[in-house]
């Protein structure tokens, strides 16, 4: 079926299209996606708060619902290309478990190769003037996520191997004009996020380990004797955990005119969310529970037994504030956003009875984004868009794990306006992220509720590139 821009044909197939393609929402390597529409993306984002201009307002600043007259349907996608590679300078294999310094037979491994790759970002926004000062709006989007996935028998496989993070979010919202030129608005945020996360488990090690200590030589060199000898030692297997959960936040926001300018602050919630899901071991070895070591052996094939397990993540809260001022044909935008990245210290996962399968501490900071941005209208048909932004990284060098080797960044943006009708209208944009080098010291980790994981000792180098498209339709 063809459909002319602007029909009803059209518009059915575009809100089917919408919500077919937002299932599928994953992120690049990141964890806040702040690419939630392509009309920002050529300014950075920049200045969103105060000058979002199209029913995006949902995300950016439900109160900014209050520029827009009619009916508006949103679509857009952002592809982010990420290109993650990491650069060993001495490296060391897991050791023996419980204080022991022997280190495993196990091969090191390679570099990991390109953990990155293209993935799209999908968003749709919806907004109607239901009254003369009341306005309602609906968005579906994909607001956190994380993707990395390293070669299989690469050297910090002990660490992580794939990492990834996805997030649905439905966030009805209303907004209100108390006046001529101040506006407030507000959301409910229903969000579903799925995880999976995995890593190379040294099986052989840590069980000898664990026999040593819980009953001495012998028992260990039996333990042993049951992987096949010394080569069992380096015994290893993939160990994964998947886990989803559905909770609630909100947001909130506020925009102020004042003559050709406006200022605006948004605010959205932190989100809790308690995922359960199933830890698995893949290639786990299982030992006698008969005989003189049977009691062991009963202990350490529940280590490595596949079952329930959860963890308890919050995600953070953002402040933004922001202004716009419109001098002729040119508008300039500027923003600063705090994120309370804080919320995340440790990834603690856990059985079902409360007993720890892993713990990995990531001590995340607080951060901060500030953006400018210039919009320029051409003429009535097409607007030019420039923009760049500072983003720092909640991650501390010390606690940089594989699973999100972040760093600060510098934004370089650029992207247009096409108004193909007075209901129509396409935005492209493109942005570089110029990224510092990430440095990796993670030091070996050997006690009893973490297991091994080595010595991972180099830096990240990483380059991002992402792509928006987004067609704007109002009746």
């Amino acid at each position: 079926m063809r459909c002319a821009i602007g029909s009803r044909e059209c518009r059915t197939l575009l809100v089917a299209a919408m919500f077919a393609a937002l299932p599928a929402a994953l992120s690049a390597s990141g964890f806040q996606l702040v690419e939630q529409n392509a009309s920002g993306l050529g300014n950075a984002f920049a200045g969103q708060a105060a000058g979002v201009e199209d029913a995006s307002a949902v995300y950016f600043n439900p109160a900014a619902l209050t520029r827009i007259k009619g009916l508006q349907i949103v679509v857009s996608t952002e592809p982010i290309g990420v290109a993650t590679e990491f650069v060993d300078s001495g490296s060391r294999g897991p050791a023996l478990p419980f204080g022991t310094a022997a280190f495993l037979p196990v091969p090191l491994g390679g570099a990991g190769g390109d953990a990155g790759g293209w993935v799209p970002v999908p968003n749709a926004y919806a907004s109607w003037q239901a009254a003369e000062r009341w306005w309602i709006g609906l968005g579906v989007n994909a607001p956190f996520g994380l993707a990395t996935e390293w070669d299989p028998s690469w050297v910090g496989r002990f660490h992580a191997v794939e990492s990834e993070v996805r997030t649905l979010n439905v966030n009805p919202t209303v907004a209100f004009k108390v006046t001529d030129g101040f506006s407030l608005g507000a959301g409910a945020s229903l969000q579903r996020l799925e995880a999976t996360l995995s890593q190379s488990v040294p099986y052989g090690g840590i069980a000898v380990a664990a026999a040593a200590v819980a009953a001495g030589p012998a028992a260990a060199a039996g333990i042993l004797a049951q992987l096949g000898g010394a080569p069992g030692l380096a015994r290893e297997g993939l160990a994964r955990v998947e886990g989803d959960d559905t909770s609630w936040g909100w947001n909130v926001g506020a925009r102020l005119a004042l003559g050709e300018g406006s200022l605006a602050a948004s605010y959205r919630s932190k989100v809790t969310h308690e995922l359960q899901g199933d830890a698995t071991f893949e290639g786990a070895p299982v030992f006698s529970v008969t005989g003189p070591l049977g009691a062991l052996g009963t202990g350490i094939n529940a280590r490595f037994a596949s079952g329930p397990a959860g963890t308890e993540v919050t995600l953070p809260d953002t402040l933004s504030v922001a202004a716009a001022y419109q001098m002729g044909k040119a508008e300039v935008l500027a923003d600063w956003t705090w994120t309370g990245w804080s919320s995340v210290q440790t990834l603690s996962i856990t059985r079902a009875d409360g007993a720890a399968l892993s713990s990995v501490p990531l001590r995340f900071e607080d951060t901060w984004r500030a953006g400018l941005g210039l919009n320029y209208g051409l003429n009535e048909t097409w607007l030019v868009r420039l923009g760049t932004a500072y983003d720092k990284t909640p991650v501390q060098d010390e606690f940089r794990t594989p699973r999100l080797p972040d760093t600060d960044r510098i934004w370089a943006a650029a992207g247009f306006q096409w108004r193909l009708s007075k209901t129509a209208t396409i935005d492209l944009g493109y942005a570089h992220l110029f990224l510092d080098e990430a440095e990796s010291a993670l030091p070996n980790q050997d006690s009893a509720q973490a297991p091994p994981r080595g010595d991972l000792l180099g830096s990240y180098e990483a380059k991002v590139d992402i792509l928006g498209l987004q067609l704007r339709l109002s009746f």
